[in-house]
């Protein structure tokens, strides 16, 4: 008997059994790329039908005159309207007011609030405070804060109880006062989701972490900076890019308080968009204006997320 005739007992018999006769696949070996194709169809068909089919339908009424009843190809006459547009370039300013006081409020005062109630006992109760209004809808938190802004609400009646002169024109008549203090109620409802966030990123770092960094002589905010805050960064990517999403397509509370006016001063551009769409009927410069709002968002939530993934 030769060296190549030996055959562990069995072995023959497992493969013959097999069918086809083919050897088993071995373990840990890569599947080609392709075979992952047939499981993307449907989504890739379900993100199709949901958002690039409206997105190129839009994109194709933005380029014409379109009433509700005619639809006329004009090119890109709309967007040069937009350009020479006062409404839309304040609505475009006010876009700009939201996203920088979104940024600095909410997610400032929700990293704030959950490091220094992280450890404080009782501090589970003291976030409630801020947690609760993130569960009201937008048109509630309006509500609440028309009550609060009107001209005798509850703010200028506490002004003139404490023996100032509230403002003879309200909050929500002049601009920028009019964008201040929806921002000031959009952060009184938006803190909660940034709290919650931030306080599950403090809960995952390590303690080991921080007590060697005390260890080295690192405290308060030296300790802060160097060894919490690093590792609060996935979290921090999170945040900062919802918020700048959010405060790009703000449209319930502004048109709530104020429908965007007097004269439009207070309007974003999704106010401006549903105006447009909406109340004018005028569909194709509506739709030019969501064009616009659209590459804005994706374009500076990509430009953020590509910068700050680099390093995570």
């Amino acid at each position: 008997m030769t060296a190549t005739s030996v055959r562990p007992a069995g072995a023959g018999s497992e493969i013959a059994s097999r069918p086809g006769g083919r050897r088993p696949r071995v373990a840990g070996r890569p599947r080609p790329a392709f075979a992952a194709i047939p499981f993307l169809i449907p989504a890739l068909v379900l993100v199709g039908a949901l958002l690039l089919v409206p997105f190129v339908s839009t994109v194709y009424q933005s380029l014409t005159r379109d009433n509700g009843f005619t639809s006329t190809f004009i090119g890109f006459e709309n967007y040069s309207r937009l350009l020479q547009d006062p409404t839309f370039l304040q609505s475009l300013l006010n876009t700009v007011m939201w996203t920088v006081g979104t940024l600095i409020l909410p997610v400032g005062l929700g990293l704030l609030i959950a490091v220094f109630t992280n450890s404080m006992r009782g501090g589970r109760w003291l976030r409630l405070a801020f947690v609760l209004p993130y569960a009201m809808s937008g048109a509630a938190t309006a509500v609440i804060w028309g009550f609060i802004l009107r001209s005798d609400g509850a703010l200028n009646q506490a002004i003139a109880f404490l023996g100032f002169t509230p403002p003879a024109s309200g909050w929500l008549l002049e601009w920028p006062t009019n964008t201040l203090v929806m921002i000031l109620a959009n952060t009184w409802q938006a803190t909660g989701v940034t709290v919650i966030l931030f306080l599950v990123g403090l809960q995952s770092i390590p303690p080991e972490t921080v007590e060697a960094g005390s260890l080295d002589g690192a405290t308060g905010m030296r300790l802060f900076w160097h060894i919490v805050l690093p590792q609060l960064r996935p979290v921090t990517i999170v945040v900062i890019g919802m918020s700048i999403a959010n405060s790009l397509r703000v449209f319930d509370l502004i048109w709530l308080l104020t429908k965007g006016g007097p004269g439009g001063v207070s309007e974003t551009l999704a106010v401006t968009m549903y105006r447009q769409t909406f109340i004018i009927s005028d569909y194709g410069y509506g739709a030019a204006v969501a064009v616009v709002l659209a590459i804005i968002v994706v374009a500076s939530s990509y430009a953020y997320l590509r910068r700050q993934l680099k390093g995570v």
